[in-house]
């Protein structure tokens, strides 16, 4: 963001009283445009409208606000919303609105596209541009919240980061944009009402241990052995499953929060008994909570198909026979391309 004015949402309160001060206003200001930054989610410096003029003017010479635009808005038939955001410089991510009767959930993304290439994922055939800056991830949460108020007459109630992109490989922000989301003087949104979704980085689990972090944690698994994972997600190579199994023990010694595997089911690839056993044997190495096996997205660029609903039954109570917390999760916003590994910034 060289060739901007520094972003203000980088300063904190006590730069802020600086600057105020440096103008020859009084130190209160501050606050009141911290409040407008956070609280109040203003877009632009002429929200502010307990400033003066010639302070927002000020504001406005000295500082950007590079706030997410939302450019495009799909609605689906089974009431998914997805919205396509444009960034300051340029670039489109895309962010989902799931309401369901229980909560109302916001998927984010972390990256402008991705570098993983994941097999299975519209995202992974996508160059990665750039990481998301903490407040365009805020950005996103805020404006998936304006749409649930405006068109549910209700607020979100969890967040989710399995939009585009690897939220571990933007580590310092996605951890800063959830600390402003979980503050009192932000969102005031509870971490446990936040899930952070990986790939795999295992390096990155075992940092959000040393971290204390307070949200959750799914592991993106599809395969229970390596051979399986490394052929959908090239990660594995780097970060195979025996390396996942101790981050992710070790992540809930530390921390004691709640780990959910996702799986999706691809037919006559990872949707048979020895494939059900294998996940079984996986989730006694590690303390889950919950396995949610979903439903494959179909996208253009990938030739697998989701199994038939015989075959869904059979792996559903092979797991169940054998205690395996786990829960078929049907997807949301196919027709808009806006379900689990869809998003390319189409339509």
């Amino acid at each position: 963001m060289s060739n901007q004015p520094r972003n203000i949402r980088e300063l904190s309160l006590a730069e802020l009283e600086q600057f105020v001060e440096q103008s020859g206003e009084k130190k209160f200001r501050a606050q009141q445009i911290h409040e407008w930054l956070w609280k109040k989610q203003a877009m632009s410096f002429a929200d502010m409208t307990n400033l003066s003029k010639v302070l927002r003017q000020q504001l406005g010479e000295q500082f950007s606000l590079p706030a997410l635009q939302v450019e495009t808005t799909q609605y689906s038939a089974d009431g998914t919303i997805k919205s396509r955001f444009k960034t300051w410089d340029g670039h489109a991510i895309e962010g989902v609105l799931i309401p369901t009767d229980k909560r109302i959930t916001a998927c984010v993304s972390s990256q402008v596209g991705c570098s993983l290439t994941c097999k299975f994922c519209a995202t992974g055939y996508m160059e990665r541009k750039r990481n998301l800056q903490f407040d365009e991830i805020v950005d996103q949460v805020v404006l998936l919240n304006q749409q649930a108020e405006r068109m549910l007459d209700k607020k979100i109630t969890n967040i989710v980061f399995m939009g585009m992109g690897e939220p571990l490989l933007n580590y310092k922000q996605v951890l800063r944009a959830i600390n402003t989301i979980s503050s009192p003087d932000a969102l005031c949104m509870s971490p446990r009402r936040i899930t952070v979704s990986t790939a795999g980085v295992a390096k990155g689990i075992r940092q959000l241990a040393d971290d204390r972090v307070r949200f959750k944690l799914a592991l993106s698994l599809h395969a229970a052995n390596d051979a399986k994972r490394n052929q959908i997600m090239p990660i594995n190579d780097a970060n195979n499953i025996k390396s996942l199994v101790d981050a992710l023990n070790y992540f809930y010694q530390e921390t004691g929060n709640e780990i959910t595997f996702e799986y999706i089911l691809f037919k006559d690839f990872n949707d048979g008994q020895r494939d059900a056993d294998e996940l079984v044997k996986l989730y006694r190495q590690v303390p889950a909570d919950l396995v949610n096996i979903i439903e494959y997205n179909p996208i253009d660029k990938a030739r697998f198909e989701k199994p038939d609903a015989v075959k869904v039954d059979q792996f559903m109570d092979y797991l169940s026979k054998n205690r395996v917390n786990a829960r078929l999760r049907r997807s949301r916003g196919k027709d808009i391309d806006a379900a689990c590994g869809q998003l390319a910034n189409k339509g």
